[in-house]
Parts: structure tokens; C-alpha cells; sequence
């Protein structure tokens, strides 16, 4: 080799020794940089996440409750979302979001170098950090398993991230991943979930404008928020049309047609708004058996016994009834004023304002200006003027009722869609009223209504309040009575008359401070008299009346005073109408229940709730209190009812005072009863017994949830109605009554 060198000029053997120096120096470079390459992707990748993990992947998504109807009527989650699979996304969303966000989407293998290296570039001349080169699979990538921080460190793990997913799964379901994950706005994640929100409908129906639309949100939910900002909406939207029309997925025509079309967004209302009382009495059960996470985050679907159309019917009858009432007792006032408690006109929001009002529904409405003749109201997204005739039952002047920045409660008339509306004033006092129905057969709570406003106040009325029932609880004195043999006509005295009790001596008296001599049982029972009753109580001892009284159902305790004949005892709702079912039972009471069924995200059966029955009382007594019952409505204090086209039975309640109004009755399919009074023991005001302040709610409510129905009839009762009448407590002498129908 010496002699090979030596026999060269020596200006080649430098040139070769620098070429080799060169090389070497780009080999050891290059090793160094692959070294280096190799160690980083080592550091930031030893503690990525494995991607086989979303091969069992479930985001997490809505927990819905369903009607008897298969209808929505409530939901729980953390993340409002709706799971969907890719044939579920129309082809014009994938489109608009290939073309805006990734339009080399179905090309590459996770990672775009060339946007990269662009996007690179134009962040270095402006000073910025890397930004806009992500692919849809590394926003899935970051979305599922990183921060969204922009540290290059970061980019580098999406990065390597993004190269494993598509390893892994095929394009459409990396599309299904990111659609099913992606945060929209508004508490709303995923595509479905967002349509469904936005527009009322379901993915597969968007139009063009509503799919660019969508497509546009993933950038900035908050920023391009079509209801904040619904013109930055519109602009971006029509970024997204143009995208789509320069990769040829539309035509000139259709995006000049849909950049000309306006935002028109169709909120869905909150579901849970229609049976607030009813979705939460739900809740606190999923909860207590399966635990917040798995229903906020687990994709339950519960099928209740609950039927949108008869809630809906309850919650008119029940907030009509309040303000006939209100009305009666004339305008009180003492309004809230915002601009006296520091806030603007501008500014103040109320939380009836959040669902989208309806016809003849109630709602607060802020008083913006007040003079003589006219006052403006809004609520909302709706403004109203209120005229003197509007404002006509209060027997007052405009200006004597409302100033400007008052929150007064007024009944909707009209709405308009240029957001006009017609209102009349009404009053919210602090009287509260409650209803519950529920079908005889199956015990499924068909309508719950548990207070005037949800926002207000969460107490459910129906399930949690204990109230003094009154006379409606004179039903299981008569039942302990005709059980052990007494038939309707069998005769008693209605006279003064004093009982011995531990705490001395009792004289009670009757509503009407009269006494009527021998009567049958039935009238005694249809005209609500009080000393038959606590003779009756008396003779079979009080003891054995609230035996009854707990086998149709009441949990309640029943202290073994004589005075609890009359409903001294505090009972809820729920207890009470159901215990009444019994009677068109047959004697046989079903338990009352909310759920018919829980399946889990995958359609498997949780929970399936059948019908729990338990005999009460005979068929024989059960008829007979039925037909009794039946009087009441006919030609006692329920007579009102009578004028129902179908058969109906029931008992009216009043306490002392007039704290408690009830009317708990039912037809040959369904029971329902009704409470109406204060939260407080506050009186209703002088003649608001059961009859007048709680049994029109009952027949409103009736109306509507049988009409259309076949309700049948009661069974005959066993006991021929002029039979000959036996005596209870009647002198021998005393002539028979006579019968009152």
C-alpha cells in the first residue's frame, strides 16, 4: 500500500483522505442523530398508553330514562354524549370534517410530514409554536390519552401515538372513535350528541349548512358557538363549505346555496324539565344500587312507568289549579325587584328562562318598563306587552302592581317566532300542590308531580312530605268496619256526643257544625261526617283501624289516638293513592314502582321490576267501599266530579285551618290523588276544603289522561243497594234514614 501511495501525487492522497474524513464525520453524525432519535422516542414513549386498550374502548356517554312509550324524559351524564357508529354519520359530516380538519385523512398513516413540516415553518417565521399540523387520529390521540398542552414533547408522543392507532384500526373506525370523543360545545360531546342538541334530530338527517356546521366546532367549541356567537358561527361554518367544495365533495350550486343559508338552530329541550320530581326520585335509586359513576358514565337505558302525555296533562292541571287559587284570594304583591338587589336589567337571568317556553305554561318574567295602561315584560328570548286587561282580576292599575326591574309569575298565551308574546298576569304566593297517579293493574306511577317549580326547590311533595290527611283518611274506618260484616246501609247516630280520652275529655263536631240524626253509613261516608266516623273508629277500636290502614300500604306511624279517624295523621301522597288503588283492585294492592326495566350499555338486563302483589281485603269489602266511595262523587262532597264522562270514585280531605286540601280517587284503571297547601302549616284561606281547592286539579287531570281510553266500570257491588238497614249505635225507637241517593 506504501508503494502504491508513494507512486501518487500528493494532492490525490489529500483529496481521498478528506473525502474519508467526511464520511466519517456524516456516518458518526448520523449515528449520533439516530442515536439521539432512538433515545428520545425511548424517554417519551416507555410511558405512553397501549392502544390495545381501545379495542375494549367505551366513552363515556348518556344514561337515559325512557317513558312507557319508549320516549325521552330525562338523562344523566358527565359527558353529554350519544354513541354512534360510523354508518351513522352521514356522508356530507364526514365530508365537511375530512376536508376541513384532515383532508388527507384516508391517505396517510397518523402523521402528515409535509402539514407538519409546513405548519413548522409558518410557526418559526411568526415566532409561534408548532400548531394546526395534528390529523384527526392524533386529536384522537390526545383526545383519549394525553394533555393538550403544545409542548413538543407532547407532539412527539401524539405522534407516535397516532402511528400505533392506525396500525391497529381501519380508518372508518378511527373516524367512529374521534366522532364518538370530540367536545362540541355546550356540555355536548360527539357528533350524534351534538345534532341531536343543535338540531333536534339525529345525525343521518343533517342538511349540508348543518353538517358544516358541525365540522367547524372542533376547532373552537367555545369560540365558534352558534349560540354565543352565532356570526363567527356562520363564518366558519362557510370556511367549512368552501374546504368541502375545493376537494370536489359538492358542487358550486349547493355551497353557494348553503353559504347563503342562515344559522337556524332547533335546541332540544332539556328532557329532564317535563318530570323533574319523578327523574330525580329515579336518580337517587340508580345511584344507590349501581354507584354515580356507572350511571352518570355508563350508558344505562331505564324504561319507567311514566307517560309523557299524562305529565304533561298533570303538570298543566296542577300549576292551572294553583293559580285559580290564587286568583280567589286576591293580588298580594310584594314582588322581587333586581335593579333594588344590585343587578342590571341586562344582565339578570332566571332559571325558567333556560328550557324553551310553551303555550299556556308558566313562567317568571322580568318587568322591563311600567306606566299607565301597558308594562313590557321578557323572558328570555321573548318580550311581551302586558295591557290593563291582562291585569284585570287583580282589581288594579298597572302602575299600583309592577315597576320596572320586578319578577313577576305570568301564564303564556301566545309566542310568536319573531319572539313576540302574549301573557296575563298571575301569581306565585308560595302555595304548593302535588299529584300522583298511578295505574291500578301494573302500579306503575304514570304522573308525578311533586311541587309548582323544580328550580325552586327540589322537596318532592308527593313522596317526601308528610301532611295531615283529613277525612280522606275515613276510608279505612269504613273498610275495618265492613270487613267484620257492617253493610252500607246499616244505620248510625249522628249526634253530639264526648269520648273519653288519656288527656281528658273529646268532643268533636262536624264541618258544618249540624248534626243529622240516623243515617246509613253510605251518606255517612259521602257527606264526610265526623261523629259517625269516630264512632265507627271507636267501636272497632282505633287499633285495629290503622291495622287496616297499614295493610293497604301506609308506612307512615299512625299514633293510636281516636283523633287519626279523622286524618290527624301525617301521610304522603304516594302512600295515600296508592292505598287506594286497592279498592278497584279488588282488595288487592300492587305495589307501586318507577322502573320497568335497566339494561347496560351493551343491552344486557340489569334490573326487571314485575308487578308485586299482595291481598288486603276481600274482593266482597273492596266492591263495597268502591260503590261507597263511588257516592261521594255522586251525592257528597266530590259531587263536583260527577260530571266526568266516565265513572270515577274518590274522598275528599281538609284539616284544621284549611292547611291540607286533598281529593285522592280513581277510575276503573287508575288512581290518582291530589295535595294542595303550604310548605308551612299556613292556612289556605277560609273555605278551601279538599273539594274546592284540590278536586278540580284531580278532574283536569282525570280528563285528559282518559280521554280516549276505555275505562270500563266498576264491579257491581255484592250488597243490593235497599237492602234491609241494620243499627249501629241507634236507639230501637229512632225511625229508618232514608237513602240519600
Amino acid at each position: 500500500m506504501k508503494v502504491l501511495y508513494e507512486n501518487l501525487p500528493e494532492v490525490e492522497i489529500g483529496g481521498r483522505r478528506l473525502v474519508g474524513r467526511v464520511l466519517f464525520g456524516l456516518l458518526l453524525l448520523i449515528s449520533v442523530l439516530v442515536g439521539a432519535t432512538a433515545g428520545l422516542l425511548l424517554v417519551y414513549t416507555t410511558d405512553l398508553p397501549q392502544v390495545d386498550a381501545l379495542e375494549a374502548y367505551r366513552p363515556s356517554s348518556i344514561t337515559e330514562l325512557y317513558d312507557d312509550h319508549n320516549r325521552v324524559i330525562g338523562s344523566f351524564a358527565l359527558q353529554r354524549r350519544v354513541v354512534a357508529g360510523y354508518d351513522d354519520f352521514p356522508t356530507v359530516l364526514r365530508d365537511a370534517l375530512v376536508s376541513i380538519e384532515d383532508k388527507d385523512f384516508y391517505r396517510h398513516s397518523g402523521i402528515n410530514f409535509w402539514r407538519i413540516v409546513g405548519a413548522a415553518y409558518r410557526d418559526i417565521e411568526s415566532g409561534g409554536k408548532v400548531q394546526g399540523a395534528s390529523t384527526l387520529t392524533m386529536q384522537l390521540a390526545r383526545n383519549l390519552f394525553l394533555s393538550p398542552d403544545r409542548r413538543w414533547q407532547r407532539k412527539v408522543q401524539e405522534a407516535m401515538l397516532a402511528i400505533q392507532i392506525e396500525r391497529r384500526f381501519t380508518k372508518p373506525q378511527i373516524f367512529t372513535l374521534y366522532a364518538n370523543q370530540i367536545f362540541l360545545g355546550h356540555g355536548v360531546y360527539g357528533f350524534e350528541s351534538a345534532s341531536e342538541f343543535y338540531f333536534s334530530k339525529p345525525a343521518k338527517q343533517l342538511s349540508l349548512e348543518e353538517a358544516a356546521l358541525l365540522a367547524g366546532l372542533p376547532k373552537g367549541p367555545t369560540i365558534y358557538s352558534p349560540i354565543n356567537h352565532p356570526d363567527r358561527a356562520q363564518k366558519r361554518r362557510n370556511l367549512v363549505i368552501n374546504a368541502m367544495l375545493e376537494d370536489g365533495k359538492i358542487t358550486a350550486a349547493q355551497a353557494d346555496a348553503a353559504r347563503q343559508a342562515p344559522v337556524v338552530l332547533h335546541l332540544a329541550h332539556d328532557p329532564n324539565s317535563l318530570a323533574p320530581y319523578f327523574v330525580e326520585e329515579i336518580r337517587r335509586y340508580l345511584e344507590g344500587k349501581y354507584g354515580t359513576d356507572q350511571v352518570h358514565e355508563g350508558g344505562l337505558k331505564v324504561y319507567t312507568s311514566l307517560d309523557v302525555d299524562m305529565q304533561k296533562s298533570a303538570n298543566q292541571a296542577v300549576l292551572s289549579g294553583l293559580a285559580s287559587y290564587e286568583r280567589r284570594h286576591g293580588w298580594k304583591g310584594h314582588l322581587e325587584n333586581v335593579i333594588d338587589e344590585g343587578t342590571t336589567i341586562d344582565k339578570y337571568d332566571h332559571p325558567d328562562w333556560d328550557d324553551e317556553p310553551e303555550v299556556d305554561g308558566y313562567v317568571h318574567a322580568l318587568v322591563t318598563s311600567a306606566g299607565p295602561g301597558i308594562a313590557t315584560l321578557k323572558f328570555g328570548r321573548y318580550t311581551a306587552a302586558m295591557t290593563q286587561a291582562d291585569v284585570a282580576w287583580t282589581q288594579k292599575k298597572i302602575p299600583d302592581l309592577l315597576k320596572t326591574g320586578d319578577i313577576c309569575y305570568v301564564k303564556i298565551l301566545t309566542l310568536s317566532a319573531n319572539g313576540a308574546a302574549h301573557v296575563s298576569l298571575e301569581q306565585d304566593s308560595g302555595s304548593q300542590g302535588a299529584l300522583l297517579a298511578i295505574d291500578n293493574a301494573t302500579g306503575g306511577i304514570k304522573a308525578l308531580v311533586g311541587g309548582r317549580d323544580f328550580n325552586e326547590s327540589k322537596f318532592d311533595r308527593a313522596t317526601q312530605a308528610l301532611r295531615q290527611v283529613g277525612s280522606s283518611f275515613k276510608p279505612y274506618v269504613y273498610t275495618t268496619v265492613i270487613d267484620e260484616g257492617a253493610t252500607p246501609d246499616d244505620t248510625i247516630l249522628d249526634e253530639p256526643v264526648s269520648f273519653e280520652t288519656p288527656s281528658g275529655p273529646y268532643t268533636p263536631h262536624n264541618y258544618d257544625e249540624k248534626f243529622e240524626g240516623i243515617i246509613t253509613l253510605r251518606r255517612a261516608l259521602a257527606q264526610s261526617r265526623n261523629i259517625p266516623a269516630l264512632k265507627l273508629a271507636n267501636k272497632v277500636g282505633i287499633k285495629n283501624v290503622i291495622d287496616y290502614a297499614e295493610r293497604f300500604g301506609i308506612t307512615s306511624k299512625l299514633p293510636p289516638y281516636l283523633p287519626v279517624a279523622l286524618g290527624s295523621a301525617e301521610i304522603t301522597l304516594l302512600e295515600q293513592t296508592a292505598a287506594y288503588s286497592v279498592f278497584p283492585n279488588d282488595g288487592v294492592r300492587v305495589t307501586p314502582r318507577y322502573i320497568i326495566r335497566v339494561t347496560d350499555y351493551e343491552g344486557r338486563v340489569l334490573e326487571e321490576d314485575f308487578p308485586e302483589v299482595k291481598d288486603v281485603v276481600s274482593e266482597r269489602t273492596a266492591r263495597i267501599m268502591t260503590s261507597m266511595l263511588r257516592e261521594v262523587v255522586l251525592h257528597g262532597t266530590g259531587i263536583a266530579a260527577s260530571k266526568l264522562p266516565f265513572p270515577v270514585a274518590g274522598k275528599t280531605g281538609t284539616t284544621n285551618d284549611f292547611t291540607d286540601a286533598w281529593f285522592v280517587g280513581f277510575s276503573p284503571t287508575m288512581s290518582c290523588g291530589v295535595w294542595v297547601g303550604y310548605d308551612e302549616k299556613k292556612s289556605l284561606g277560609a273555605k278551601e276544603t279538599g273539594a274546592h281547592a284540590a278536586l278540580p286539579i284531580w278532574m283536569s287531570f282525570m280528563t285528559d289522561a282518559m280521554a280516549g281510553k276505555e275505562v270500563g266500570d266498576f264491579q257491581p257491588s255484592p250488597i243490593a243497594q235497599h237492602a234491609v238497614a241494620a243499627k249501629i249505635d241507634t236507639p230501637d225507637t229512632a225511625p229508618a234514614a232514608e237513602e240519600s241517593h
